[in-house]
């Protein structure tokens, strides 16, 4: 099997940002984005998806931190595809229910190629320090949208913010090491019209 993996540079007026991703991985993140929380779920998620993952960010975050979070987004998303190829033999659907203490998030994922975010996440407090944890939204909208995936994340219930971001990335990075595990049964893309 060969490794798949990628490695996106994405440089704006508002952020610099490199993401090297290996889908075959051990779990090991080295994640440096000047955002002590955004490093913390992103170290989890890399070591529950079982991804290896690198990420250098810097921005405007003396303006605000938008910039930053969304464009980490987008740079992880496209690294994601890109190191996915072309699909073949990938289990391409997942679903995982991740408890956090008194909080649930409920994950599920279609490698589709159809950019679609569904996020249904009420966080009772609305920042950690100074970060405003709404901004986590536009993060997984970038995500999705240059990953080109289907993602609904739905929590029912949980009290404590941090809980329930760190359930999500933890059952997001469950539902991506299920889809994109390879199954010798699955012969080519797994799709009726051939291609995703």
């Amino acid at each position: 099997m060969s490794t798949r993996q990628a490695r996106v540079e994405r440089t704006t007026a508002e952020t610099n940002i490199s993401a090297e991703i290996t889908l075959d991985g051990q779990g090991q993140g080295e994640i440096q984005t000047t955002l002590p929380f955004l490093d913390h779920m992103l170290t989890i998620f890399a070591k529950h998806a079982l991804f290896n993952l690198k990420v250098q960010a810097s921005g405007d975050t003396h303006i605000d931190d938008h910039h930053l979070i969304e464009d980490v987004g987008i740079t992880l998303g496209e690294a994601f595809r890109k190191a996915l190829g072309d699909k073949r033999g990938i289990r391409r659907f997942a679903s995982a229910s991740v408890p956090l203490d008194e909080s649930l998030a409920n994950i599920s994922l279609d490698i589709s190629g159809r950019p679609y975010l569904l996020y249904q996440v009420p966080l009772p407090q609305a920042r950690i320090k100074d970060l405003d944890l709404n901004l986590f939204e536009e993060f997984f909208r970038a995500f999705v949208v240059n990953a080109a995936i289907t993602l609904h994340i739905t929590v029912p219930y949980g009290r404590n913010s941090h809980h329930i971001l760190e359930a999500t990335f933890k059952g997001l990075a469950k539902v991506m090491d299920q889809a994109v595990t390879q199954d010798p049964r699955v012969q080519g893309v797994p799709s009726t019209k051939g291609a995703i």
